[in-house]
């Protein structure tokens, strides 16, 4: 039934890639993958294949990545995407010595790939579960590992009907998962060489923290806005810049968000939308009142009145939070949030939608207090006024996200000390 779904679906890909751009670079990748390494591929050197669907698994897989090259150099990476808003954005990345499409997952690609590649290791990130693949990987005695993975008993591993395709998680010589609800399902269906390693996310957003770009633009944006201020009993006065960044928003987002600050303009606002296309930023504009400059056309002396900053490029938003006193991360009104991390690390509060309940690290900043669910308007703008009334309360909520993040760091080194005798 397998096999037959992967035809199927191949069908749907020729089909829709008549239609959709993305889809159809997708297909034409994939299709081009094998000759990519037929002339890549170094025929006496030792790969180690990572896969990763897309960009937010190349995040997890990166800090690993990473790691391997500095400490075995006598390796080369192979890196491997699903989708192109993995492929397209990270195809150039400096960190692999190879970069192409996964071909799909076909009885005939998988040998042919593993056939060209000969892979002495395999890392598959978070949810990652290609039947061929795997079952090819483990017939030639490949060491294959999970990283980051994470289950839920509604998957299909766990219900009766799918007993069956759980047999592909058999082929894995190790998983390292998130937690120990994830541990306990594999465990009820025979699974026992797992690790409760953590997300090596958390590794991940520490090393970009470190690594944050100073940025004249949005220092001279946030120069002179007026602060929260409050005082310690026996302590020294606190202050907080009255700076909010809304980080890859969507327009069910903005819908919320946006009327609050037209009406509370002592509040600077910081907008890096998740789409940056011409439709969606005139959009965004024509909801504000108040001066709106774009980042790609701002000055030192423009921005320095403007009410709002619109990030219309890519690459800088995980280094805006550090400007931010409040943070909200977009996607929870529509298919989930997107990185809540990102802006935790930075000490923040971190206020996102209710589609959140898949996301670990989301539950986790609801857990100890660092991030805030809403469901409305009228949830975020009580959150708001509380944090403008009561500043000390940011100050907590932002020490309870910097905790959680730095309280799970370690995954990368636990899974390479754990996978060390493979090298």
């Amino acid at each position: 039934m397998y096999q037959f779904a992967i035809y199927v679906y191949l069908l749907g890909v020729v089909i829709a890639s008549l239609f959709s751009k993305k889809v159809r670079k997708m297909w034409r990748g994939e299709n081009q993958a094998l000759d990519i390494l037929r002339k890549q591929v170094d025929p006496n050197a030792k790969y180690i294949w990572v896969h990763a669907a897309s960009l937010g698994e190349f995040e997890q897989g990166r800090p690993l990545m990473e790691r391997i090259r500095k400490e075995h150099p006598e390796y080369k990476i192979l890196l491997t995407f699903f989708s192109p808003s993995g492929y397209e954005v990270r195809k150039n990345y400096q960190g692999a010595d190879i970069i192409c499409y996964l071909p799909l997952d076909t009885i005939r690609n998988a040998r042919r790939f593993l056939r060209t590649v000969r892979p002495v290791m395999a890392f598959f990130i978070k949810y990652e579960f290609w039947y061929n693949y795997l079952h090819i990987l483990r017939h030639r005695g490949v060491p294959t590992y999970s990283v980051s993975s994470i289950f839920r008993p509604d998957q299909i591993f766990f219900r009766w009907y799918g007993r069956s395709y759980a047999n592909v998680l058999k082929c894995f010589t190790r998983f390292f998962v998130q937690n120990e609800e994830s541990q306990r399902l594999l465990a009820d269906i025979g699974i026992t060489d797992v690790e409760v390693v953590g997300d090596t996310r958390f590794d991940r957003v520490v090393e970009i923290k470190e690594a944050a770009k100073q940025l004249p633009i949005v220092e001279s944006f946030v120069h002179g806005v007026p602060s929260l201020e409050w005082q310690k009993e026996g302590g020294e006065p606190r202050q907080l810049p009255m700076v909010f960044v809304a980080g890859s928003s969507w327009p069910p987002d903005e819908d919320i968000f946006i009327p609050y600050f037209n009406q509370h303009k002592e509040w600077k606002m910081i907008i890096a939308p998740h789409v940056i296309g011409e439709d969606h930023l005139k959009q965004i504009i024509s909801k504000i009142e108040g001066k709106v400059v774009r980042y790609t056309e701002a000055t030192t002396e423009n921005v320095a009145d403007a009410n709002v900053l619109i990030i219309d490029c890519f690459g800088l938003l995980s280094s805006i939070y550090h400007y931010g006193s409040v943070a909200y991360v977009g996607g929870g009104f529509g298919v989930g949030i997107h990185n809540t991390l990102e802006a935790g690390v930075w000490g923040v509060p971190v206020i996102f939608g209710p589609n959140n309940k898949h996301f670990a690290e989301a539950q986790g900043l609801l857990q100890c207090g660092g991030g805030l669910e809403i469901h409305n308007d009228g949830d975020f703008n009580r959150i708001m006024q509380v944090f403008t009334e009561h500043p000390e309360d940011i100050a907590r909520a932002g020490n309870s996200s910097t905790n959680y993040v730095s309280n799970l760091c370690g995954a990368t080194d636990k899974i390479l000390e754990s996978v060390e005798k493979g090298f």
